[in-house]
């Protein structure tokens, strides 16, 4: 399964932002979590068995609202023979948008990142998003595996979620009371079947891990030696090899080793996001004082050398809230687009080529019309947060916006 990239992850940050702002005057918007191995029809008939229930609610209103929403929800279903590879989600209901009478249908239907688990039927005064918030911290995996000369187990973690890929028993014998030539032979014999035992740890970690798209690491652990001789030696493959980050020491094999791995490793996995973010925008600061460096930033440049396919890698600011507006003169046609800081900001314009008023008849996210130019050029897109110095920095001294490139500029 393909990982959940950062402009995904920002896109669906936006999203739940939105959704959590939804306030209904009652009880009256409905959340529908389906999983992808769930059939439709047995979700339907839930519907219609919820919108029988929903004749009891005492006050019209709400009563109302709510069968409205079922009823939206039944109909959206039948646009799906099947729920998609990661399950659906449904928020539908009835959203004041000032005094009485002002209510509106609002209905989000859409595949979430990462699987859904359970199957939840939630009608509240809120969506709700507690499932789906939890998934904004699945957005890395990482390889583990716990080794000692007896067994090894072989595990991947992704957010919260420990699946177990392979137990593994070596049939190594252990101590023993021969001595003289018998001991010295019993010795080798012993080291052989630890070398095959740990070609064998190698070629399951190959064969499962290898596959994992944007793997970010693997940690390895034991309670002995055998996993620093394991690292040492040729049996991982060396791209794997490469992305081992840290040994720790456990007490415990098997599935409790794999736990302990991960109590051990907590900080070291918070922290490598953190990294990552920081590293990308010190090397956009390391070739900004370059002389010959490959750096711009600001609106205007960063656009201009993505329209000219140059930009290696876009940064943009997960703080930055503006939006692209195409307006339009009334009269003679005439466009021009303008960013406003303010997306609500709506300043009369008048066409500089005949005078006339302007109106509005385009507006975008800014980041979604540099997103939408980066890939077109197949530049790669990082959304930077401003939860480190650097993020803070890329946001205040930079506006946001900047991009390491492919070559130089005049």
């Amino acid at each position: 399964m393909s990982e959940v990239s950062s402009k995904e992850l920002y896109e669906f940050k936006r999203t739940l932002k939105e959704l959590s702002e939804k306030k209904g005057r009652g009880t009256e918007l409905v959340s529908v979590y389906i999983p992808p191995d769930r059939q439709i029809s047995d979700v339907a008939k839930h519907m219609r068995e919820e919108l029988s229930q929903s004749a009891n609610i005492k006050s019209k209103q709400t009563k109302k609202n709510v069968q409205s929403a079922i009823e939206v929800i039944v109909q959206r279903l039948r646009l799906f023979p099947r729920p998609p590879e990661k399950g659906l989600v449904l928020f539908v209901g009835m959203i004041p948008k000032g005094g009485p009478g002002t209510e509106k249908m609002e209905t989000y239907v859409f595949e979430p990142p990462e699987p859904i688990q359970t199957y939840t039927y939630h009608c509240n005064s809120e969506f709700f998003l507690e499932p789906l918030q939890h998934m904004m911290d699945v957005k890395e995996i990482y390889g583990l595996a716990v080794i000692d000369r007896k067994e090894a187990t072989i595990a991947t973690l992704k957010g919260k979620r420990v699946d177990i890929i392979k137990h593994l028993t070596s049939g190594v014998p252990g101590k023993h009371k021969a001595g003289g030539q018998s001991q010295r032979r019993f010795d080798r014999l012993i080291d052989l079947a630890a070398h095959e035992f740990k070609k064998r740890i190698g070629e399951h970690m190959n064969d499962s891990l290898l596959s994992i798209e944007n793997l970010k690491g693997i940690i390895l652990g034991g309670p002995g030696h055998t996993k620093e001789e394991f690292l040492k030696g040729e049996y991982l493959q060396y791209e794997l090899k490469n992305k081992v980050i840290a040994t720790v020491d456990t007490s415990y094999t098997g599935e409790f080793g794999i736990r302990e791995v991960i109590d051990k490793s907590m900080n070291l996995l918070e922290e490598m996001d953190v990294i990552q973010e920081k590293q990308l925008v010190q090397k956009f600061l390391k070739e900004l004082i370059d002389e010959h460096g490959l750096a711009s930033y600001g609106e205007k440049e960063v656009r201009e050398n993505l329209q000219m396919g140059a930009v290696d890698t876009l940064l943009i600011s997960e703080d930055l809230v503006q939006t692209r507006k195409t307006m339009e003169c009334i009269n003679c046609g005439h466009k021009v687009k303008i960013t406003y800081k303010d997306p609500n900001e709506d300043k009369e314009l008048v066409c500089e080529s005949c005078g006339d008023k302007m109106k509005v008849v385009k507006a975008k996210d800014l980041v979604d019309d540099f997103v939408k130019m980066a890939e077109e050029v197949d530049s790669t897109v990082e959304i930077i947060s401003t939860e480190t110095e650097e993020g803070i920095q890329l946001f205040k001294a930079f506006g946001g916006i900047a991009a390491i490139l492919r070559y130089k500029v005049n």
